[in-house]
């Protein structure tokens, strides 16, 4: 039979041990490897900065604990990525296309939160993919940016609720539109 004094020293000796430890290993942090900026050079991502709107709105809002993301269109070469998906451009391209909005919409986060790593959770992605009336792979197209999304913080926090809708245009006739809403 054991005495409570040893259950009782146990107990305080465990307490001990997670004392002198648990500040050199975060148990509560998000992510236990790395930050997210390591997270990302090791991608060979860099940053860009926060793009200017075309029009009459601003590139994000904050309310409460969260950042609404206005819609980024798909660039490359610094100018307005161009196609329409199912005549012009392959589901592999403008999976290409929505990953390169991602990476743009993570910069805007970043101007947004100062820190990505303060990220709880990305909520929500809403994709227009600018497709013809036969094309259907809107989702294939748009996991571009959800896996890079999901790459970057992780399974928890970077999987997202998310839409993907075929639209007959979009702004410049980019072939990709997305926005996104996260928690920080």
């Amino acid at each position: 039979m054991k005495s409570r004094c040893s259950e009782s020293t146990a107990a305080f000796s465990w307490t001990i041990i997670f004392f002198i430890f648990a500040p050199s290993f975060n148990f509560f942090s998000k992510d236990h490897t790395m930050s997210i900026y390591t997270k990302l050079e090791t991608l060979g991502i860099t940053l860009p900065p926060v793009a200017v709107p075309a029009a009459a709105y601003v590139p994000f809002v904050q309310t409460g604990n969260l950042v609404f993301l206005s819609g980024h269109i798909a660039k490359k070469d610094g100018n307005a990525w161009v196609g329409q998906l199912g005549k012009n451009m392959t589901t592999e391209e403008g999976k290409a296309a929505a990953r390169s909005i991602a990476i743009d919409l993570l910069g805007t986060l970043h101007a947004a939160v100062g820190d990505l790593n303060k990220v709880k959770r990305i909520v929500k992605v809403m994709s227009l993919v600018n497709s013809t009336s036969d094309f259907t792979e809107q989702h294939l197209v748009t996991n571009g940016c959800s896996e890079l999304l999901g790459e970057v913080f992780g399974p928890v926090i970077g999987a997202h609720a998310r839409s993907a809708f075929g639209v007959a245009q979009i702004p410049m006739g980019a072939c990709v539109e997305i926005e996104m809403i996260a928690e920080i």
